[in-house]
């Protein structure tokens, strides 16, 4: 059984073998997988195609991030099947508590904001507090709002509304509301000056964004496994989207609902105690943090110098190179958070992810960090390289097409058609892991709203992610482009987050590169080569569509119309936890609370 792998909660040099051993199991079988997948590219070419150098190197280069997604899968559906204990497999200092252990740590709740709504902010904040109250831990705590607000009408809001919150709060828990001028640094820096006034103050901080919310039994939970672990610096929880009436969101989050949990249980199985940090959601001890996870200015001009925008995976690296522990803990409803309203709003948060991920290119040879560290600054850095491979790979077979003047072949079929299935098996095989989970128990099946309407969701999911995958990937490309060629980069924005439509106008400025792509390909595909016209659909089907698709799924109408018929229904919204009806989310309205059901019932 996978739980007789399981690491003692205490580092022993025993636990330290068996965590090698898996490192060296998964790498081999991932090394493995990807020879032989070339292998079979190689023979699905013909080997006259004087292309085909370029394409395996193209296609070598799409392939880490589906190989290791295939591999956490697997491991992650094997833990959810067949180990007593899936989250205690994957990270054993859970088994260091029993959860009613005192609170005796000074904890700060530190929540970096920038131009976002006053209001929900402290809609999400309240009900934690309560807890906090109710749990008699209250003394220990502090909020703090951090700042970074720009807008002059976001600025007079929070001062307002922040003012009123710390007077409600006053005697009972602390708020300190700080707004810095100059957003030096970005997050991080946000995060950095917060530790410079207050760190030495507070033995850990539980890190939030603006959109984020934990109730207070996931925090004290967090806290307890640090308190009795005083090796781990980070302690990373499984984030979910909050129940919503948006289309967009209520598909995506369905959507990585399916994936998340099989592929984070694959991965922590074994990076271990070189697990990841998302940035937010998460326990911090503060002084090593304070310490060691100052991430230095790049010193490159252009856009790719200066301050990193994405800082989370470099935090865990210097926090691992100092010496502590970095893991996940892969639970369901401790924690949540809203995902973007909107396609429009996906793509700016997206971008400025990639944007942040190329600058890892420069913190690779910083000295001491871990190979897993390392790999994990890579691997980010792939996440997006693949997206320009694979439509380097879709603009040469077009072009191949286009200019052949007779049926020549381009792919083999049988071993072309072969490879073609097993990496759309790779690909969806975080949400096909789960989507096996949930079908084997009759608990999951009803948290999910039953199996007809589960699977029904799924279908819907499926056809979302083909619109939106390529999509994305020529957003990555365009933006790549503009990065490296010509030296242009983003800026920290704020993110809308309220639901919102997005007007035919708006669309088609945004998207008419994609629609023309994606026209092109199929047109060329229809003309030559109309034995492969569903192919072309599939892959380039999002291009075409992307303008109505960003319209329809920014529709409140169709948004409504997705929750009033239960589609891509969260288990929160059949059994929502008191905690997120405090929220009075509009999702929930008139849904009650119930006790969770176990999963393994």
């Amino acid at each position: 059984m996978l739980d007789r792998l399981t690491v003692p909660a205490v580092a022993t040099p025993d636990a330290a073998t068996t965590l090698m051993r898996r490192r060296v199991l998964f790498a081999a079988i991932c090394g493995v997988t990807i020879v032989a997948l070339l292998a079979l590219a190689a023979i699905a070419l013909p080997p006259t195609t004087p292309l085909t150098a370029l394409i395996l190197i193209l296609f070598a280069i799409t392939l880490p991030w589906s190989v290791l997604g295939f591999w956490n899968a697997t491991i992650g559906l094997l833990l959810m099947q067949f180990s007593r204990d899936p989250v205690l497999a994957v990270n054993p200092l859970v088994a260091s508590v029993r959860g009613d252990e005192p609170i005796t740590a000074s904890t700060a709740i530190a929540m970096c904001i920038r131009n976002e709504s006053p209001d929900q902010i402290v809609r999400n904040l309240e009900p934690l507090m309560r807890g906090l109250v109710q749990a008699g831990v209250a003394p220990l705590f502090h909020i703090y709002l951090l700042s970074d607000s720009s807008d002059p009408d976001v600025i007079a809001a929070e001062e307002s509304r922040f003012r009123a919150f710390t007077e409600v709060w006053n005697g009972v828990i602390p708020v300190t509301y700080r707004r810095r001028a100059v957003n030096t640094g970005f997050k991080a820096g946000n995060m950095l000056d917060f530790c410079d006034r207050w760190g030495a103050n507070h033995d850990y901080a539980i890190s939030l964004d603006a959109d984020s919310f934990m109730p207070a039994d996931a925090v004290l939970r967090l806290l307890r496994i640090m308190q009795a672990n005083p090796q781990l610096g980070i302690l990373q929880t499984l984030i979910v989207g909050m129940p919503t009436i948006s289309a967009f969101p209520r598909l995506f989050q369905f959507g990585m609902r399916l994936g998340m949990r099989s592929y984070t249980l694959g991965g922590a199985w074994w990076q271990g105690d070189c697990g990841p940090y998302w940035g937010h959601n998460a326990a911090i001890r503060l002084k090593p943090f304070s310490e060691h996870c100052r991430i230095p200015e790049l010193q490159t001009k252009g856009p790719l110098g200066g301050h990193v925008l994405a800082h989370d995976q470099v935090d865990a690296a210097l926090m691992r190179r100092a010496g502590y522990d970095v893991r996940v803990l892969p639970e369901e409803q401790l924690s949540f958070e809203d995902n973007p309203p909107t396609l429009l709003e996906f793509i700016r948060r997206d971008l400025r992810w990639c944007h942040g991920n190329m600058q890892y290119w420069q913190l690779l040879g910083l000295p001491g960090l871990k190979p897993v560290s390392r790999f994990q600054l890579v691997f980010a850095i792939l996440m997006y390289l693949g997206s320009p491979a694979w439509m380097a790979l879709v603009a040469i077979g077009t072009i191949a097409v286009a200019l052949s003047e007779r049926q020549e072949v381009i792919v083999r079929s049988g071993a072309g058609l072969t490879l073609f299935a097993i990496i759309m098996l790779m690909v969806f095989a975080p949400k096909i892991a789960s989507i096996i989970d949930v079908l084997s128990r009759r608990s999951s099946r009803y948290s999910f709203g039953g199996s007809a309407q589960f699977l029904t969701s799924v279908v819907c999911e499926t056809l979302f992610s083909l619109l939106l995958a390529p999509i994305m990937s020529l957003i990555h490309t365009l933006f790549l482009f503009r990065l490296f060629v010509l030296r242009r980069g983003l800026t920290w924005n704020s993110q809308l987050r309220e639901s919102h439509a997005v007007p035919w106008r708006l669309a088609t400025e945004k998207l008419w590169a994609q629609t023309l792509a994606g026209i092109t390909v199929i047109s060329a595909f229809a003309m030559k080569r109309p034995g492969d016209l569903g192919l072309a659909v599939m892959g380039a089907g999002g291009l075409a569509l992307s303008i109505p698709f960003a319209v329809a799924t920014a529709s409140p109408r169709i948004g409504r119309l997705l929750m009033r018929i239960g589609l891509c229904r969260i288990p929160e919204e059949v059994v929502p936890p008191e905690s997120l009806l405090s929220l009075r989310l509009p999702a929930l309205e008139g849904v009650e609370a119930h006790k969770p059901i176990s999963r393994h019932a």
